[in-house]
This record gives C-alpha cells, structure tokens and sequence, in this order.
C-alpha cells in the first residue's frame, strides 16, 4: 500500500469516529436538553398526584390523568387493564425491539406528617376499614417521571428504534379491597394482573424496565447490581384452634398460646436449620399475634401473621414448603390444630446480568455518573419480579434525598414523613429516556449468554 493511500484512509477512519462521537454527544444533549425542558411539568403531575392519592385497585383518577396525558401525546392507549391499569403503546419511526418502561400509581394506607402545601389529606377505605392515605412509597413520583419520558419520546418518536409500551400499573402494594387470606378472593398484585391481561403481549415486549425511588439515597443517584435486586416477599397467617377452658384449670382444655409460641420459637430453625445459606439469605418474622379477651381464661384460637424473604428462589421455596408441616405437627403434638394461610406473594427481583452489564453506560449517562453498583440486594420487594420472570429486566433505585442532609436521618419510604426531593425527577425521566435510545444500539450484548 502506497504511504499517500494509507495517509488518506487513516484521515477517513479519523473522520468517521469523530462523526460518530459527534453523534453521540448529540444525542446525549438531546436527550439531556429533553428531560430539563419537561421537568417542570413532570413536577407539577407529581404534586398533583401526591395531593390525591388512590390505594391499589382504586387509581380511577390517576389513571384517567395518566390516559388522558398519553393521548394527548399521540400514543395508543388501553384502560382497564388489571382494574385500572393503563397501557400505552408508542411506536418509532425505525424498526427495533418492543422495550416496556413501568411505573406503579397506587398510594399507601398513611397519614401524611410531611407538611408539604401539596400534601395529602385523602381518606379511602382499605380492607373495610377508613383510612388516611398518603404516597409514602414515591409512586406518584414514578407515575410523573414516566409520563415525562412519554411526552418527550412522543414528540421524537422519528427518533426511536422499536416500539415502546408504557406500564402504569395499579396495586404494586397489593390490592385495597381484597383480605389476602380469603381463599376465594386471593391476593393478586398490579403487575401479575397486568400480564395475565396481556400487557406484555401485544406487542410482545422484549425487555422491560423499572426504577423507584429511595430515600436515604442522595438526590440523582443511580444504584443497581446484577442478577437479585430486592427479596422475595410472601405473607402468612397462622391459625391455632385449642379448647378454651379456665385459667385456673389448664387441664381441662388445650392452650392454644403456649402451642402458638412453640411454633414461633420452631419457626426460628427453618431458616437457620432448613434453608441453603450457601444459595443466600432468608428472613422468617412474625408481625402480630392476637388470642384471648381476659387474663383468667385460656382461649379457643390464637392468630398470628408475618412474613417469609428470601434473595434466592431456592430458599424461598424451602421455606415456604417447610412453615405448614412444622407449624401442624407441633400443635398436633400439644393436641392442637393449626391451619397455615399463605397468601399470594412476589418473587425475587432478578436483574437479567447481560442486561445489567449492557445497560451500565447508560445508567452512567443519565445519573451523570453519580453511581453505586450495589455489593448487596436491597431488603424490601417489588411486584416488578413478575415482569421479569417473563422477559429480562433491569430495576434501578434513584437516589431522593437532598445531598445536603443527613443519609442516614432521612424518613424512609413508608414513613408518614417520606419526602421525594423533586430536583431528583429529571434524572428518572434521563433514565427512562437511556433505556429506550440506547438499548437497541446494545441488543446484541444484551441478550441472554452474552
């Protein structure tokens, strides 16, 4: 090769990567430059929402607002999806993958100690009983930023590579107006609604994301790991039926207390005793426990309630194999009977790794590289799980506390006093804005065995 040749396809090459590095900043600034001009009413929608929160099954008018919105925007819309779930539907002006970005609408049974002039007064019925209700969990927040990406992705669909649909989903928290322990009317969480009502089906989506919010987490920070994000969460009830009798003749009946508390010491060897601790970690608690009316009488039943956690699929399943033989055989030694309920519950919150991987820079990106890779899955649960049980996932945490305060003082999600800075906002709409710009570029990293 001639040295002026080769002079000539060096300049070229040089050329062409220059070409191409201006094309992603670009794109960068576009998407930067996007999410900074929605944030305001990305703001406005969260105070709105904040100031009128809806418990699980019960989001009518959420989910009008959001339907109403993503029409506006252009975007196919199905309502009633799972009770009053929303699916939108946006299609790109190239062709690519079908990339489900998700977001949950329902509010939580808490009165609201925040102070905020948005703050919520509402009051709705949770399982029969009034209660004051209250986003303590940041999904009003999840709700807006997703409507913010929906907007701006709307306006730039020429943009997009694929087809986007847009999850906004009822019940993440369980369903209000539903006894998880009535057999006939069993537990179902908003997302296993959605996709046994076809949310993931058409289109069929290919790869779904998710992010929520987190207090303790300073303002714009992203954090995630691979493979377990959050534990798995099932709940029990545990129904011990003895024969009352007086407090001066136990012999005359059968304690149903001391049998109740013979299950609860047992139950402490089916994680230490049963589970693999090799495969990870499990977390058996019991949270309440009711029986007798007078302390001179020996009562014919005592209830109990808790919960089962595990990060790892196999313990989860030993364990919840295991409660019911030990919780029966005791209080059939004590001649008792115990009747074990276990309501329906979510899986571990698995984060697909050549997802998790593809998807880093990013993440990078959107937080303007403010972010933790997690050494360790975060303790709580998510109905996200069954979105990615079906089709890989990625499920990030966004950082909402001010950095100016103290981390480790700050209410937490669930607390009446949670509070989402809402400077944090324009970093969830980034992300979801990174998620479907650049997951086609790196499909081909991203699938399974890559």
């Amino acid at each position: 090769m001639k040295t002026g040749t080769r002079s000539l396809l060096f300049s070229a090459v040089i050329a062409a990567c220059a070409f191409q590095a201006s094309a992603q900043v670009g794109s960068e600034d576009w998407v930067a430059a996007a999410a900074e001009g929605v944030a305001p009413q990305v703001i406005d929608w969260r105070h709105h929402i904040h100031q009128h929160p809806e418990l699980g099954n019960q989001e009518v008018e959420t989910a009008k607002l959001v339907a109403g919105q993503l029409r506006a925007f252009g975007i196919d819309v199905r309502t009633g999806v799972a009770k009053t779930g929303v699916v939108g539907v946006l299609k790109g002006g190239k062709p690519g993958p079908v990339m489900a970005l998700r977001a949950d609408m329902d509010a939580l049974p808490v009165k609201e100690q925040t102070g905020l002039p948005f703050a919520s007064h509402a009051t709705a019925t949770w399982q029969g009983k009034k209660v004051d209700v209250m986003h303590a969990c940041g999904h009003d927040a999840h709700t807006a930023m997703l409507l913010g990406a929906a907007k701006v992705l709307a306006e730039s669909r020429d943009k997009i590579a694929g087809t986007v649909v847009f999850l906004f989903q009822p019940a993440e928290e369980g369903q209000s107006d539903v006894d998880p322990y009535t057999s006939d009317k069993p537990l179902s969480y908003g997302a296993k609604g959605m996709i046994e009502e076809g949310a993931l089906d058409n289109p069929k989506v290919d790869v779904v994301f998710g992010l929520h919010v987190m207090s303790g987490s300073p303002t714009g920070q992203l954090s995630w790991k691979s493979d377990a994000i959050l534990n798995s969460a099932d709940s029990y009830r545990i129904t011990v039926t003895g024969r009352q009798s007086h407090g001066s003749m136990p012999w005359a009946g059968v304690d149903p207390i001391t049998t109740a508390a013979q299950i609860i010491n047992g139950m402490q060897t089916l994680v230490s005793r049963r589970a693999d601790l090799t495969q990870g970690i499990g977390v058996v608690s019991v949270g309440n426990i009711h029986g007798g009316t007078a302390g001179n009488i020996i009562p014919n039943e005592v209830t109990m309630e808790g919960t089962i956690r595990s990060n790892a699929p196999g313990i989860r399943d030993t364990l919840l194999q295991s409660l019911p033989p030990l919780a029966e055989n005791i209080a059939k030694a004590n001649q008792a009977q115990a009747k074990v309920t276990i309501a329906d519950g979510v899986p571990v919150t698995m984060n697909d790794d050549a997802l998790t991987r593809a998807m880093e820079p990013s993440l990078k990106k959107a937080a303007n590289n403010k972010v933790v890779v997690l050494k360790s899955n975060a303790s709580p649960s998510e109905d996200f799980s069954y979105y990615a049980e079906k089709v890989p996932g990625l499920f990030v945490f966004l950082g909402a506390t001010p950095p100016d305060q103290d981390m480790s003082k700050a209410a937490s999600n669930h607390s009446p006093q949670f509070i989402v800075d809402d400077n944090t906002l324009v970093t969830g709409v980034r992300t979801h804005l990174r998620f479907v710009m650049d997951y086609p570029q790196t499909r081909s990293s991203a699938a399974p065995g890559a």
